[in-house]
């Protein structure tokens, strides 16, 4: 955590630098995009990776002759981690004249800001949202996410673990304290439920905050039948918390965990982490198999003196390649004809694999995942496996 914190510094400075982050009045010659995101706070280590990806894309854009002949500049307001302070976040970009509203990388907590875009007539781009109300059928018809659905998430480690580890018996551990963990439980069981002698065997509930989840522990243990993995929907740090907690107590099946347990900020808080799989979008430890994703981690690193801490800086490049096209088509950033643009996109190349969007879906439902793995203590990839596309109806159902 305390390594992004100081990657977040660096790559504002090299931005500020290439006329990203700064103040001046816009005018006829600049576009103007406004991150409300966390910039302080838990929540960096899950925003400021894209984040860190949409600024590296605009830089390239500026760098590029601009869009529609224009420079790119970014304005920003500090959602502090915290949701009371997103729609306070939100109005503070607004109130500087920007075209488009870039939002935390998640449901609940870009959600506030996002609902402030709609209000004012622009559109909202969560960085990597994985809820599906991140669009017309949650917040508004403004509002999109460069995320995959979290239920992708979930139906990509399960189909994997069935298919390539030949487990038949699930456990499921939710924390239900946001909608994303939520929705990458309801992936794990759509998928779980359409693959033949597939049984979930046992279910239980905690909260991201709580000490001890020995309560559930014990339930896990005292099930009638043999689980082959425990899927866990949750996010560091208290995910991290509950595997530790759960291999402390002798639990050692293996555990099939969710995209935000991407990058390795979190392992020192399990000692020698064993047989944990997790989907990402790419490998941010040097070793994917795609020379692209490689390549793109690279440049970070280059820039910044460190690599991305986590793979979502694939999701914020994609995120400004996808609106950039979008705006390139319509020729305007105005919201209606950009929105429309956006609408028509399918299978547009990106660094995150080809991304596309329907009046119906401002949301991936389909996606290729990296699946690594953690065995005693040293790091393993996987390989690449696609899942879906998931029905609309699924993606709204938790």
């Amino acid at each position: 955590m305390k390594l992004f914190r100081i990657l977040g510094g660096v790559i504002a400075t090299l931005l500020f630098a290439t006329g990203v982050g700064q103040t001046a009045a816009a005018g006829d010659h600049e576009i103007v995009l406004g991150f409300a995101v966390s910039m302080s706070g838990w929540f960096t280590d899950y925003s400021g990776p894209p984040a860190l990806g949409a600024k590296l894309a605009i830089s390239d854009i500026n760098n590029s002759g601009g869009l529609l002949g224009k420079q790119i500049r970014v304005v920003e307001a500090d959602v502090r981690s915290e949701r009371t302070e997103g729609a306070k976040a939100g109005l503070a970009v607004i109130s500087k004249g920007v075209d488009m509203v870039v939002v935390d990388c998640d449901f609940d907590m870009g959600g506030p800001a996002a609902l402030r875009a709609q209000s004012a007539g622009l559109i909202a781009f969560s960085l990597c949202a994985g809820d599906a109300k991140m669009g017309p059928i949650g917040i508004g018809p403004l509002a999109f996410t460069a995320g995959n659905a979290a239920h992708t998430e979930g139906s990509a480690i399960v189909e994997w673990g069935y298919h390539e580890k030949g487990y038949r018996k699930l456990y499921v551990l939710v924390d239900d304290v946001i909608e994303y963990n939520k929705s990458v439980c309801a992936g794990f069981r759509w998928a779980w439920n359409q693959l033949p002698g597939a049984k979930i065997v046992g279910e239980d509930v905690f909260q991201n905050g709580s000490p001890s989840i020995q309560p559930q522990i014990d339930r896990m243990k005292a099930v009638s039948e043999q689980f082959d993995a425990i899927a866990i929907c949750s996010f560091a740090p208290g995910g991290g918390a509950a595997i530790r907690q759960i291999r402390a107590a002798g639990v050692d099946a293996p555990i099939l965990g969710s995209g935000s347990f991407d990058g390795g900020y979190w392992i020192d808080t399990v000692p020698n982490i064993d047989e944990v799989y997790v989907p990402t979008l790419g490998s941010v430890f040097g070793n994917d198999p795609d020379p692209k994703v490689e390549q793109f981690m690279q440049r970070i690193e280059e820039q910044t003196g460190a690599r991305p801490a986590t793979s979502y800086s694939l999701a914020g490049y994609a995120l400004i390649q996808m609106w950039a096209e979008a705006v390139k088509n319509a020729g305007t950033v105005e919201t209606k004809a950009v929105v429309a643009a956006l609408e028509k996109l399918r299978d547009v190349p990106t660094v995150a694999g080809p991304r596309s969007y329907s009046p119906d879906l401002h949301i991936q439902n389909k996606a290729r995942y990296l699946i690594i793995g953690w065995h005693k203590g040293e790091l393993k990839v996987e390989g690449y496996w696609n899942t879906g596309p998931i029905p609309l109806e699924v993606l709204m159902k938790n």
